[in-house]
């Protein structure tokens, strides 16, 4: 009998994927914002440091987050630009605690979720709808096609489900041993 946590963890990349696709969406607004003035506000003159180079980083890596497109690597450079920005803008000159400025934080409280978000995503990548799984040619979220990734808890060790049973795991160290014969 399949448990509640077994039944959603089929899900898993599916969902990765949609979380994908809105914190990319979110982000590529934010860059629009800064560097064309859309949807809302006024733009960033060109060149202005570091606002609108800001921009320019949250509109490119966002589009590659949202279409998932080099995931890993532009998930970990849009956390470490929002890390930076959680320390210069709001840590740095209004103290510790990100909670809403009107409580008496920092404001920095989307900033360190969207440092996170990123983070998880940069670990985890892009999930089964993303272009970096059509770009593997044949391989669907690190699967063969015709199977499911399965993460999370309630995952069997290989992380991939057959029909035959889990893959074998060959533990930490296993992908740099050498064949021996």
């Amino acid at each position: 009998m399949a448990t509640f946590e077994n039944r959603l963890a089929g899900f898993s990349s599916p969902v990765l994927s949609v979380f994908r696709i809105i914190f990319g969406l979110l982000f590529t607004l934010h860059g629009t914002m800064k560097v064309f003035g859309w949807p809302l506000g006024a733009s960033i003159p060109v060149g202005t440091w570091p606002g609108w180079w800001a921009g320019i980083i949250e509109l490119v890596t966002g589009l590659l987050i949202l279409v998932g497109l080099f995931t890993r690597i532009a998930a970990f450079i849009a956390s470490g630009h929002m890390a930076v920005a959680y320390i210069w803008q709001h840590w740095m000159p209004n103290g510790f605690w990100p909670y809403d400025a009107g409580m008496g934080g920092n404001g920095g409280e989307p900033a360190l979720m969207y440092c996170f978000a990123f983070l998880l995503l940069a670990a985890l990548g892009g999930g089964s709808l993303s272009l970096d799984a059509r770009r593997r040619g044949g391989m669907v979220g690190g699967a063969a096609r015709g199977q499911r990734v399965v993460s999370g808890t309630a995952a069997p060790g290989g992380g991939v489900v057959t029909g035959r049973g889990a893959a074998p795991r060959g533990g930490l160290l296993s992908r740099f041993r050498r064949n021996r014969y």
